[in-house]
């Protein structure tokens, strides 16, 4: 389950900078890479929104895991 949080976790910081070109430089590296209209785009988004659900498991780590006695 490690190797799959930190993948997602690379996701999304991808999408975090992504978004962060759209803030700061009205750019989108995604719809620049792929056509804007391409269903790729929305398979690209699909999966770093999914990432994004998945790390959420990361907040609350500290919680399922058991304290130092």
């Amino acid at each position: 389950m490690e190797t799959v949080q930190k993948t997602c976790l690379i996701f999304t910081i991808i999408g975090a900078l992504n978004w962060g070109l759209v803030g700061f430089f009205d750019f989108n590296l995604v719809t620049a890479l792929f056509q804007e209209t391409s269903a790729i785009v929305r398979i690209i988004y699909g999966i770093v929104g999914i990432c994004g659900l998945i790390n959420l498991g990361l907040l609350f780590n500290h919680i399922t895991t058991d304290p130092v006695k």
